[in-house]
C-alpha cells in the first residue's frame, strides 16, 4: 500500500480495493480521542482536491470571530465548551454526569487560572488531589479519594476543552497533552459466594422484592434495563425476554429511553424455573411494568432505591456488601 501523503493538515492512502482515501481530525472526543472525516475518490489528485474542499467545509465556521474574550479564564472556557461543544452531543440523561464532573470538580479547583496561564503542573496537581481528598459525597463507603477512572474521565473532559481552544486560536498548545495519569485498570469484583446468595433470595422475599433480584442473578442486566422491563417483553411460551429500554433519573424525573448502542437491544431466553417464578409473580402486579414503583403503579421503579433495597437486603442477610451488578 502507498504510503500517506500529507497535506493541507490531512492524510491520503491508497486503499487495497483501489481507491484513495483522505481522511484529516476535525477535533477529539470526550475521552481526548481523536475525531475523523473522510472522502474517497478513484485517483490521488481527485481525493486531495475533495480532501481540500470537506477540511475547508469544517474549518469556514470557526473562521467567525469568537464570543469568547482573548483574557478569559479557564473556566469561562470550559462552560462555554461544555454548552455548545459538548452537551449538543450528550444523551440526557449523560448530562448530569458530566455536569457533575465539571461544575463540581474542575471549575471550583481550576476555574479562576486565565486560559493562557493554565499549565501541565495545575494539572497534575488537580489530578493527584481528585486521588486523594476528590470524593464529596458517600466518604464512609470509598474513603476521601476518586477512583482512578473518574480522574482519568475529568482529564478527558479537559483535554478535550483545550484541545478546542487550541484549534480556536485561543492557546497555542494544549497543556493536558503530556499529564501522567493514573493507569487504566478495573476495579476487583467482590462475589457473593453459594450460600451467599442463598441467603440474599431469602431476604429478598421477605422484603418484597425476590423475582426482582432472581431475575438479576440469571442475567446480569443493568439495573436501568431491568427496572424498565414490561411484560409484553416476556415470552410465557419460549421464556424469550426481551430488552429495548432503559429507566434513568435525569434533572430529578424519572425518565424511560432506548439504550445507547445497538448491541445493548438484545433477547435473552430465561431458564424455566424462573420464567415460572416470574408468572406466578404476574398474578399479584396490576401495572404494565414488571417491578412497577410502590408509590405510582403505572411508573417504573427507581433505580436509586434498587439500590439502597440491595443494601438493606445485604446487611440483614449478613453478606457481603457488593454493588448491584457484582
Amino acid at each position: 500500500m502507498a504510503k500517506s501523503t500529507k497535506r493541507s493538515g490531512g492524510s491520503v492512502h491508497l486503499r487495497k480495493d483501489g481507491r484513495w482515501e483522505g481522511r484529516f481530525v476535525v477535533g477529539y472526543d470526550q475521552r481526548g480521542y481523536p475525531k475523523t472525516k473522510n472522502c474517497l475518490a478513484r485517483t490521488k489528485k481527485e481525493c486531495l482536491e475533495k480532501l481540500k474542499a470537506l477540511r475547508a467545509s469544517y474549518e469556514a465556521p470557526e473562521k467567525k470571530a469568537h464570543p469568547m474574550g482573548p483574557g478569559m479564564t479557564f473556566g469561562e472556557w470550559m462552560d462555554f465548551w461544555y454548552r455548545n461543544y459538548c452537551r449538543p452531543g450528550l444523551r440526557p440523561n449523560t448530562q448530569g454526569a458530566y455536569e457533575a464532573m465539571i461544575y463540581k470538580h474542575i471549575l471550583p479547583a481550576l476555574g479562576q487560572i486565565p486560559l493562557g496561564k493554565l499549565s501541565q503542573l495545575d494539572l497534575q496537581q488537580f489530578y493527584a488531589q481528585l486521588k486523594t481528598s476528590g470524593r464529596l459525597t458517600r466518604q464512609e463507603l470509598y474513603g476521601p479519594g476518586l477512583s482512578d477512572r473518574t480522574v482519568r474521565s475529568c482529564h478527558a473532559n479537559c483535554r478535550a476543552a483545550l484541545g478546542k481552544a487550541v484549534e480556536e486560536g485561543l492557546i497555542a498548545a494544549n497543556p493536558a497533552d503530556s499529564c501522567r495519569l493514573p493507569p487504566k485498570k478495573s476495579r476487583e469484583m467482590q462475589v457473593l459466594n453459594r450460600e451467599e446468595l442463598q441467603r440474599l433470595l431469602i431476604q429478598a422475599k421477605a422484603e418484597g422484592c425476590y423475582e426482582l433480584f432472581l431475575l438479576e442473578l440469571s442475567t446480569g442486566l443493568r439495573r436501568g434495563e431491568l427496572l424498565a422491563l414490561q411484560w409484553e417483553d416476556l415470552n410465557e411460551e419460549t421464556g424469550e425476554l426481551r430488552v429495548e429500554r432503559q429507566v434513568t433519573r435525569t434533572g430529578g424525573q424519572l425518565v424511560v429511553s432506548t439504550p445507547k448502542t445497538k448491541a445493548s437491544v438484545r433477547t435473552l431466553v430465561l431458564p424455566s424455573p424462573v420464567v415460572e417464578a416470574l408468572l406466578t409473580y404476574r398474578a399479584t402486579v396490576r401495572s404494565r411494568w414488571m417491578f412497577p414503583s410502590p408509590k405510582k403503579e403505572d411508573s417504573p421503579r427507581d433505580p436509586a432505591s434498587c439500590r439502597k433495597k440491595l443494601e438493606t437486603i445485604l446487611e440483614r442477610a449478613g453478606c457481603r456488601r457488593v454493588r448491584f451488578h457484582e
